[in-house]
Protein backbone atom coordinates (compact mmCIF):
# COMPACT_ATOMS: atom_id res chain seq x y z
CA UNK A 1 0.00 0.00 0.00
CA UNK A 2 2.69 2.12 0.79
CA UNK A 3 4.77 1.31 -2.51
CA UNK A 4 1.94 2.36 -4.41
CA UNK A 5 0.71 6.02 -2.51
CA UNK A 6 4.97 6.67 -2.40
CA UNK A 7 4.96 6.27 -6.26
CA UNK A 8 1.52 8.37 -7.01
CA UNK A 9 2.77 11.37 -4.55
CA UNK A 10 6.21 11.14 -6.46
CA UNK A 11 3.99 11.70 -9.58
CA UNK A 12 2.35 13.88 -8.39
CA UNK A 13 5.49 16.17 -6.64
CA UNK A 14 6.91 15.85 -10.09
CA UNK A 15 3.76 17.02 -12.06
CA UNK A 16 3.31 19.88 -9.51
CA UNK A 17 7.12 21.07 -9.85
CA UNK A 18 7.36 20.66 -13.42
CA UNK A 19 4.16 23.38 -13.95
CA UNK A 20 5.28 25.56 -10.98
CA UNK A 21 8.70 25.80 -13.41
CA UNK A 22 6.89 26.07 -16.52
CA UNK A 23 5.19 28.88 -15.75
CA UNK A 24 7.79 30.55 -14.33
CA UNK A 25 9.53 30.30 -17.44
CA UNK A 26 6.90 31.62 -19.51
CA UNK A 27 6.44 34.18 -17.15
CA UNK A 28 10.05 35.10 -17.38
CA UNK A 29 10.14 34.79 -20.88
CA UNK A 30 6.99 37.41 -20.97
CA UNK A 31 8.53 39.87 -18.81
CA UNK A 32 11.67 39.97 -20.45
CA UNK A 33 10.09 40.29 -23.88
CA UNK A 34 7.83 42.71 -22.46
CA UNK A 35 10.46 45.03 -21.36
CA UNK A 36 12.38 44.63 -24.09
CA UNK A 37 9.49 45.88 -26.63
CA UNK A 38 8.74 48.41 -24.19
CA UNK A 39 11.81 50.06 -24.60
CA UNK A 40 11.72 50.09 -28.84
CA UNK A 41 8.01 51.03 -28.47
CA UNK A 42 8.31 53.98 -26.22
CA UNK A 43 11.60 55.07 -28.06
CA UNK A 44 9.01 54.84 -31.77
CA UNK A 45 6.31 57.09 -29.85
CA UNK A 46 8.57 59.53 -28.84
CA UNK A 47 9.92 59.92 -32.27
CA UNK A 48 6.69 60.51 -33.59
CA UNK A 49 5.48 62.89 -31.18
CA UNK A 50 8.81 64.69 -32.24
CA UNK A 51 7.76 64.45 -35.45
CA UNK A 52 4.34 65.81 -34.64
CA UNK A 53 5.64 69.00 -32.31
CA UNK A 54 9.23 69.74 -34.90
CA UNK A 55 6.81 69.71 -37.98
CA UNK A 56 3.64 71.42 -36.33
CA UNK A 57 3.50 73.82 -39.24
CA UNK A 58 4.34 72.02 -42.06
CA UNK A 59 4.80 73.97 -45.73
CA UNK A 60 8.85 74.50 -44.02
CA UNK A 61 9.89 72.14 -46.68
CA UNK A 62 12.57 70.21 -44.41
CA UNK A 63 12.28 67.60 -42.58
CA UNK A 64 14.08 68.37 -39.21
CA UNK A 65 16.64 66.43 -38.04
CA UNK A 66 15.27 66.05 -34.32
CA UNK A 67 13.52 62.76 -34.87
CA UNK A 68 16.80 61.20 -36.75
CA UNK A 69 17.45 57.86 -34.81
CA UNK A 70 19.80 55.15 -37.01
CA UNK A 71 17.20 51.95 -35.17
CA UNK A 72 14.32 54.23 -36.31
CA UNK A 73 12.23 55.08 -39.12
CA UNK A 74 9.84 57.57 -39.50
CA UNK A 75 7.85 57.75 -42.79
CA UNK A 76 4.63 59.51 -43.88
CA UNK A 77 1.46 58.43 -45.55
CA UNK A 78 -0.79 60.70 -47.44
CA UNK A 79 -4.43 60.41 -48.49
CA UNK A 80 -3.99 58.50 -51.17
CA UNK A 81 -1.99 55.59 -49.40
CA UNK A 82 1.52 56.37 -50.93
CA UNK A 83 4.54 56.26 -48.75
CA UNK A 84 6.65 59.37 -48.50
CA UNK A 85 10.16 58.96 -47.38
CA UNK A 86 11.30 62.34 -45.53
CA UNK A 87 15.15 61.22 -45.49
CA UNK A 88 17.44 62.96 -47.89
CA UNK A 89 19.16 59.55 -48.61
CA UNK A 90 18.04 56.02 -49.81
CA UNK A 91 17.10 53.41 -47.36
CA UNK A 92 18.02 50.27 -47.90
CA UNK A 93 14.76 47.48 -48.26
CA UNK A 94 12.23 50.57 -48.17
CA UNK A 95 10.55 48.77 -51.41
CA UNK A 96 10.04 45.72 -49.73
CA UNK A 97 9.19 48.03 -46.54
CA UNK A 98 6.65 50.31 -48.02
CA UNK A 99 4.48 47.13 -50.17
CA UNK A 100 3.67 45.73 -46.65
CA UNK A 101 2.90 48.91 -44.77
CA UNK A 102 -0.07 48.44 -46.98
CA UNK A 103 -1.70 45.83 -44.90
CA UNK A 104 -0.43 48.11 -40.99
CA UNK A 105 -3.35 48.79 -39.13
CA UNK A 106 -3.41 52.64 -37.53
CA UNK A 107 -3.20 52.47 -33.61
CA UNK A 108 -2.05 49.22 -33.07
CA UNK A 109 1.76 48.10 -32.50
CA UNK A 110 2.90 45.39 -34.58
CA UNK A 111 5.92 42.83 -35.26
CA UNK A 112 6.39 41.64 -38.84
CA UNK A 113 9.06 39.25 -40.22
CA UNK A 114 10.07 41.12 -43.92
CA UNK A 115 12.55 39.54 -45.99
CA UNK A 116 15.41 38.48 -43.21
CA UNK A 117 14.70 41.30 -41.19
CA UNK A 118 11.96 41.18 -38.44
CA UNK A 119 10.29 44.48 -37.82
CA UNK A 120 8.33 46.64 -35.10
CA UNK A 121 6.15 48.85 -36.66
CA UNK A 122 3.63 51.59 -35.22
CA UNK A 123 0.91 53.82 -37.08
CA UNK A 124 -0.54 56.58 -35.95
CA UNK A 125 -2.79 59.88 -37.68
CA UNK A 126 -1.57 62.81 -38.21
CA UNK A 127 -2.61 65.07 -35.49
CA UNK A 128 -2.82 68.08 -37.03
CA UNK A 129 -5.65 69.87 -38.83
CA UNK A 130 -3.08 71.93 -41.24
CA UNK A 131 -1.41 68.70 -42.65
CA UNK A 132 -0.29 69.98 -46.14
CA UNK A 133 3.31 68.96 -46.79
CA UNK A 134 5.20 70.75 -49.19
CA UNK A 135 8.30 69.12 -50.48
CA UNK A 136 10.58 71.32 -52.76
CA UNK A 137 9.10 71.50 -56.11
CA UNK A 138 6.48 68.23 -55.68
CA UNK A 139 3.10 68.15 -55.34
CA UNK A 140 1.72 69.30 -51.69
CA UNK A 141 0.64 65.97 -49.79
CA UNK A 142 -2.05 65.77 -47.34
CA UNK A 143 -0.56 63.51 -44.70
CA UNK A 144 -2.99 61.08 -43.32
CA UNK A 145 -0.52 59.08 -40.79
CA UNK A 146 2.76 58.95 -39.72
CA UNK A 147 4.86 55.20 -39.53
CA UNK A 148 7.38 54.50 -37.38
CA UNK A 149 9.57 51.83 -37.58
CA UNK A 150 12.44 49.85 -36.22
CA UNK A 151 14.32 46.77 -36.89
CA UNK A 152 14.40 44.62 -33.94
CA UNK A 153 16.57 41.60 -34.96
CA UNK A 154 18.95 42.07 -31.94
CA UNK A 155 15.87 41.72 -29.45
CA UNK A 156 14.76 38.94 -31.15
CA UNK A 157 18.02 37.12 -31.14
CA UNK A 158 17.84 37.73 -27.30
CA UNK A 159 14.36 36.15 -27.07
CA UNK A 160 15.28 33.28 -29.08
CA UNK A 161 18.85 32.26 -26.99
CA UNK A 162 16.34 33.17 -23.83
CA UNK A 163 14.12 30.40 -24.86
CA UNK A 164 16.55 27.87 -25.53
CA UNK A 165 17.78 28.49 -22.19
CA UNK A 166 15.00 28.27 -20.50
CA UNK A 167 14.17 25.11 -22.47
CA UNK A 168 17.33 23.71 -21.82
CA UNK A 169 16.73 24.76 -17.50
CA UNK A 170 13.40 23.14 -18.17
CA UNK A 171 15.15 19.86 -18.95
CA UNK A 172 17.60 19.99 -16.70
CA UNK A 173 14.88 20.57 -14.23
CA UNK A 174 13.01 17.74 -14.98
CA UNK A 175 16.02 15.67 -14.25
CA UNK A 176 16.13 17.19 -10.78
CA UNK A 177 12.42 16.91 -9.72
CA UNK A 178 12.00 13.45 -10.41
CA UNK A 179 14.37 12.49 -7.26
CA UNK A 180 13.28 15.53 -5.41
CA UNK A 181 9.96 14.39 -5.69
CA UNK A 182 10.36 11.38 -4.61
CA UNK A 183 12.45 12.05 -1.51
CA UNK A 184 9.21 14.98 -0.43
CA UNK A 185 7.02 11.87 -1.08
CA UNK A 186 9.07 9.99 1.23
CA UNK A 187 8.91 12.73 3.92
CA UNK A 188 5.38 13.08 3.55
CA UNK A 189 4.83 9.44 4.26
CA UNK A 190 6.86 9.59 7.80
CA UNK A 191 4.39 10.31 9.46
CA UNK A 192 1.40 8.51 7.94
CA UNK A 193 3.90 5.30 8.68
CA UNK A 194 4.24 6.33 12.01
CA UNK A 195 0.52 7.01 12.51
CA UNK A 196 0.09 3.66 10.76
CA UNK A 197 2.16 1.66 12.44
CA UNK A 198 0.90 3.11 16.00
CA UNK A 199 -2.81 2.46 15.27
CA UNK A 200 -1.41 -0.75 14.49
CA UNK A 201 0.37 -1.26 17.59
CA UNK A 202 -3.02 0.22 19.54
CA UNK A 203 -5.20 -2.03 17.71
CA UNK A 204 -3.07 -4.67 18.93
CA UNK A 205 -2.23 -3.96 22.34
CA UNK A 206 -6.03 -3.53 22.62
CA UNK A 207 -6.95 -6.52 21.38
CA UNK A 208 -4.90 -8.63 24.03
CA UNK A 209 -6.11 -6.39 27.10
CA UNK A 210 -9.31 -7.05 25.82
CA UNK A 211 -8.42 -10.86 25.08
CA UNK A 212 -7.33 -11.45 28.85
CA UNK A 213 -11.02 -10.69 30.84
CA UNK A 214 -12.58 -11.70 27.85
CA UNK A 215 -11.03 -15.04 28.36
CA UNK A 216 -11.59 -14.95 32.10
CA UNK A 217 -15.03 -14.52 32.03
CA UNK A 218 -15.96 -17.11 29.71
CA UNK A 219 -13.81 -19.92 30.92
CA UNK A 220 -15.59 -19.01 34.74
CA UNK A 221 -19.13 -18.95 32.48
CA UNK A 222 -18.48 -21.87 31.35
CA UNK A 223 -17.94 -23.49 34.58
CA UNK A 224 -20.92 -21.83 35.93
CA UNK A 225 -23.01 -23.97 33.29
CA UNK A 226 -20.74 -27.19 34.23
CA UNK A 227 -22.75 -27.10 37.76
CA UNK A 228 -26.24 -25.87 37.19
CA UNK A 229 -27.26 -27.27 40.44
CA UNK A 230 -24.91 -25.17 42.09
CA UNK A 231 -26.08 -22.19 44.34
CA UNK A 232 -25.05 -18.53 43.80
CA UNK A 233 -23.16 -19.21 47.01
CA UNK A 234 -20.92 -22.40 46.11
CA UNK A 235 -19.96 -20.34 42.91
CA UNK A 236 -18.78 -16.84 45.00
CA UNK A 237 -15.77 -16.98 43.73
CA UNK A 238 -16.87 -17.79 39.75
CA UNK A 239 -19.20 -15.19 40.07
CA UNK A 240 -16.73 -12.80 42.03
CA UNK A 241 -13.95 -13.27 39.05
CA UNK A 242 -16.76 -12.22 36.52
CA UNK A 243 -17.57 -9.05 37.73
CA UNK A 244 -13.72 -7.97 38.65
CA UNK A 245 -12.68 -8.69 34.92
CA UNK A 246 -16.09 -7.16 33.55
CA UNK A 247 -14.96 -4.18 35.75
CA UNK A 248 -11.70 -3.63 34.95
CA UNK A 249 -13.06 -4.46 30.74
CA UNK A 250 -15.38 -1.70 31.68
CA UNK A 251 -12.38 0.57 32.86
CA UNK A 252 -10.49 -0.38 29.94
CA UNK A 253 -13.24 0.74 27.30
CA UNK A 254 -14.02 3.67 29.11
CA UNK A 255 -10.26 4.55 28.83
CA UNK A 256 -10.17 4.01 25.20
CA UNK A 257 -12.65 5.94 24.32
CA UNK A 258 -11.28 9.07 26.34
CA UNK A 259 -8.30 8.61 23.98
CA UNK A 260 -9.94 8.07 21.12
CA UNK A 261 -11.95 11.36 21.49
CA UNK A 262 -8.72 13.09 22.35
CA UNK A 263 -7.13 12.22 19.31
CA UNK A 264 -10.25 13.64 17.32
CA UNK A 265 -9.85 16.51 19.51
CA UNK A 266 -13.69 15.63 20.09
CA UNK A 267 -13.12 16.79 24.08
CA UNK A 268 -13.29 20.52 25.08
CA UNK A 269 -11.34 21.59 28.27
CA UNK A 270 -13.85 23.57 30.31
CA UNK A 271 -11.21 25.88 31.70
CA UNK A 272 -11.84 28.31 35.04
CA UNK A 273 -9.95 29.77 37.38
CA UNK A 274 -8.69 27.21 40.50
CA UNK A 275 -6.24 26.96 43.50
CA UNK A 276 -4.08 24.10 42.00
CA UNK A 277 -3.16 23.37 45.79
CA UNK A 278 -6.17 22.38 46.45
CA UNK A 279 -6.98 20.01 43.82
CA UNK A 280 -3.92 18.67 44.73
CA UNK A 281 -5.10 18.16 48.52
CA UNK A 282 -8.10 16.79 47.72
CA UNK A 283 -6.29 14.00 45.69
CA UNK A 284 -3.90 13.20 48.05
CA UNK A 285 -6.70 13.06 51.10
CA UNK A 286 -8.25 10.62 48.77
CA UNK A 287 -5.10 8.41 48.46
CA UNK A 288 -4.41 8.44 52.26
CA UNK A 289 -6.31 5.30 53.11
CA UNK A 290 -4.71 3.25 50.68
CA UNK A 291 -0.83 4.92 51.28
CA UNK A 292 -1.85 3.91 54.92
CA UNK A 293 -3.42 0.29 54.18
CA UNK A 294 0.42 -0.08 53.21
CA UNK A 295 2.35 1.46 55.41
CA UNK A 296 3.24 4.25 52.97
CA UNK A 297 3.96 7.90 53.81
CA UNK A 298 2.09 10.51 51.71
CA UNK A 299 3.24 13.39 52.34
CA UNK A 300 2.02 16.89 50.39
CA UNK A 301 4.30 20.16 50.48
CA UNK A 302 2.48 23.08 48.66
CA UNK A 303 5.17 25.52 48.93
CA UNK A 304 2.99 28.09 47.02
CA UNK A 305 -1.05 28.97 46.44
CA UNK A 306 -1.43 28.71 42.93
CA UNK A 307 -4.25 29.93 40.89
CA UNK A 308 -4.24 29.23 37.57
CA UNK A 309 -7.06 28.46 34.45
CA UNK A 310 -7.55 25.24 33.95
CA UNK A 311 -10.02 22.42 33.70
CA UNK A 312 -10.73 21.05 37.30
CA UNK A 313 -11.61 17.36 36.50
CA UNK A 314 -9.08 16.48 34.23
CA UNK A 315 -6.46 18.24 36.56
CA UNK A 316 -8.42 15.99 39.24
CA UNK A 317 -7.91 12.98 36.61
CA UNK A 318 -4.18 13.62 36.07
CA UNK A 319 -3.16 13.72 39.64
CA UNK A 320 -5.01 10.29 40.52
CA UNK A 321 -3.39 8.77 37.96
CA UNK A 322 -0.63 9.92 39.38
CA UNK A 323 -0.67 8.71 42.76
CA UNK A 324 -2.26 5.69 41.73
CA UNK A 325 0.47 4.60 39.78
CA UNK A 326 2.98 5.70 42.85
CA UNK A 327 0.86 3.72 45.32
CA UNK A 328 1.18 0.77 42.97
CA UNK A 329 4.79 0.58 42.55
CA UNK A 330 5.44 1.81 46.00
CA UNK A 331 6.61 -1.12 48.93
CA UNK A 332 5.63 -1.04 52.10
CA UNK A 333 7.40 1.37 54.13
CA UNK A 334 7.86 3.89 51.58
CA UNK A 335 7.33 6.91 50.78
CA UNK A 336 5.32 9.25 48.07
CA UNK A 337 5.70 13.49 48.42
CA UNK A 338 4.23 16.05 46.08
CA UNK A 339 5.55 19.27 45.81
CA UNK A 340 4.48 21.88 44.53
CA UNK A 341 5.58 25.59 43.34
CA UNK A 342 5.85 28.65 41.41
CA UNK A 343 8.49 29.39 38.85
CA UNK A 344 8.52 32.25 36.75
CA UNK A 345 5.03 32.23 34.75
CA UNK A 346 4.61 28.33 35.55
CA UNK A 347 3.49 25.92 38.35
CA UNK A 348 5.94 23.05 38.88
CA UNK A 349 4.24 19.98 40.01
CA UNK A 350 6.58 17.12 41.33
CA UNK A 351 5.56 13.47 42.29
CA UNK A 352 8.24 11.48 43.71
CA UNK A 353 7.93 7.81 45.11
CA UNK A 354 10.65 5.19 46.49
CA UNK A 355 9.62 2.44 44.35
CA UNK A 356 11.25 0.14 42.21
CA UNK A 357 12.33 2.20 39.55
CA UNK A 358 12.39 2.32 36.05
CA UNK A 359 14.71 0.75 33.55
CA UNK A 360 16.74 3.73 31.47
CA UNK A 361 15.57 1.96 28.62
CA UNK A 362 12.00 1.93 29.76
CA UNK A 363 12.00 5.51 30.94
CA UNK A 364 11.25 7.51 26.58
CA UNK A 365 8.39 5.06 26.70
CA UNK A 366 6.43 5.20 29.90
CA UNK A 367 3.57 7.82 28.04
CA UNK A 368 2.88 5.21 24.97
CA UNK A 369 0.28 3.75 25.19
CA UNK A 370 0.22 0.36 26.49
CA UNK A 371 3.27 0.61 27.58
CA UNK A 372 4.40 -1.45 30.72
CA UNK A 373 7.57 -2.02 32.16
CA UNK A 374 6.98 -5.26 34.49
CA UNK A 375 4.07 -5.98 32.36
CA UNK A 376 3.25 -8.91 35.04
CA UNK A 377 3.41 -7.02 37.93
CA UNK A 378 1.27 -3.99 35.95
CA UNK A 379 -1.53 -6.57 35.10
CA UNK A 380 -1.47 -8.20 38.78
CA UNK A 381 -2.01 -4.46 39.74
CA UNK A 382 -5.02 -4.04 37.37
CA UNK A 383 -3.11 -1.31 34.97
CA UNK A 384 -3.54 -1.86 31.08
CA UNK A 385 -0.34 0.82 30.35
CA UNK A 386 -2.55 3.77 29.57
CA UNK A 387 -3.03 5.76 33.04
CA UNK A 388 0.57 7.73 32.10
CA UNK A 389 -0.94 8.51 28.51
CA UNK A 390 -3.91 9.97 29.53
CA UNK A 391 -2.05 11.87 31.54
CA UNK A 392 0.57 13.27 29.24
CA UNK A 393 -2.67 14.13 26.90
CA UNK A 394 -3.87 16.02 29.76
CA UNK A 395 -0.94 18.21 30.31
CA UNK A 396 -0.12 18.94 27.13
CA UNK A 397 -3.70 20.02 26.70
CA UNK A 398 -3.37 22.50 29.32
CA UNK A 399 -0.43 24.04 27.28
CA UNK A 400 2.42 22.30 29.97
CA UNK A 401 5.02 19.70 30.19
CA UNK A 402 5.48 16.10 31.56
CA UNK A 403 8.53 14.25 32.12
CA UNK A 404 10.17 11.63 34.28
CA UNK A 405 13.24 10.75 35.82
CA UNK A 406 14.12 7.30 37.76
CA UNK A 407 16.67 4.88 39.00
CA UNK A 408 15.96 1.36 39.79
CA UNK A 409 15.53 0.35 43.82
CA UNK A 410 15.50 4.09 44.26
CA UNK A 411 12.05 5.45 42.74
CA UNK A 412 10.80 7.41 39.73
CA UNK A 413 9.98 11.38 40.08
CA UNK A 414 7.13 12.57 37.66
CA UNK A 415 7.26 16.80 36.73
CA UNK A 416 5.29 18.72 35.67
CA UNK A 417 5.09 22.74 34.61
CA UNK A 418 1.69 24.28 34.23
CA UNK A 419 1.42 27.56 32.42
CA UNK A 420 -0.45 30.09 35.07
CA UNK A 421 -1.52 32.48 32.79
CA UNK A 422 -2.95 30.94 29.79
CA UNK A 423 -3.92 32.49 26.06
Amino acid sequence: MFQRTLRRLTLLNSIVFLLIFIAFGVMLYGYVARQLFDDIDQAMEHKVNAFHISNGRPGSGNAPPAFFDPRILILLRDGEGNIINLYPFPIEGITEITTFLDKVQTNKLQTRRIEDHVYRILSLPYGYSDNILIRGNTTPSAIQEVIAISIVDSEVGILRRFMFIIFTGQLVAMIVIIPAGYYLAQRALVPIRAAWEKQQQFVADASHELRTPLAVIKSNAELLLRHPAHTVEEETIRITNVVRETIRMSKLVSTLFTLARADANQIELQTAPLILSEVIIHVAEQFDPLAEMKNIRLQVDMQDEIEIVADKERLHQLFVILLDNAIKYTAAQGSINVLCHKQSNMAVIKVADTGSGIEPEDLSRIFDRFFRGDKVRSRDAGGAGLGLAIAHWIVEKHGGKIWATSEIGVGTQIYINLPIERM
